[in-house]
């Protein structure tokens, strides 16, 4: 949360910034000012968004090696077919997980209305209606190229690590 805080806190008009002075000032202001229960703001979207993570990307990419080995002539489990095969799981999760994302910087860094005191998303399916009633649905991916090279590139470099160790390991038998 003090991160996402911190991260929108520069883009509100000036006089919506909370202007905070480091992770610690964060995370104390937010204790103070909002209660320990807003640490949990987000929480939701960012655990369904990391169970989706799971999902996508690792059911998905043995199918995309097996498919690339198929279609480009690639060696199976090579380094270029792990990186296409990646890239592709990279992509289906990120697609699928964005609105997820979304949601949960919304959470995380809504202020409370100051008329009625109420925060204006409550939970994650009332936060994904919201948008999608305020600002239509392709508002989840606002965005989406940084989000995906973000999840890409992670996805690559996290399994074509592994296929590196499993090769390594595999030579050593």
């Amino acid at each position: 949360v003090a991160v996402v805080r911190m991260s929108n806190d520069s883009s509100l008009p000036m006089d919506e910034r909370r202007n905070y002075k480091g992770v610690v000032d964060t995370a104390t202001r937010i204790a103070k000012e909002e209660g320990i229960a807003a640490f949990w703001r987000g929480s939701g979207p960012f655990v369904s968004r990391a169970m989706m993570v799971g999902v996508f990307q690792v059911a998905t990419l043995d199918q995309f090696k097996q498919s690339y080995a198929d279609w480009l002539g690639q060696k199976k489990n090579s380094i270029p077919n792990v990186f296409c095969a990646a890239m592709t799981s990279g992509l289906i999760y990120s697609v699928a997980t964005m609105p997820l994302e979304a949601s949960k910087n919304r959470m995380a860094s809504q202020k409370r209305d100051a008329v009625t005191g109420k925060l204006p998303y409550t939970s994650t399916l009332q936060t994904l209606r919201s948008i999608i009633a305020k600002e239509g649905f392709f508002a989840f991916y606002n965005g989406f190229l940084p989000y995906y090279l973000r999840c890409g590139g992670h996805t690559v470099s996290m399994f074509i690590f592994v296929q590196i160790l499993r090769d390594m390991y595999s030579n050593q038998s």
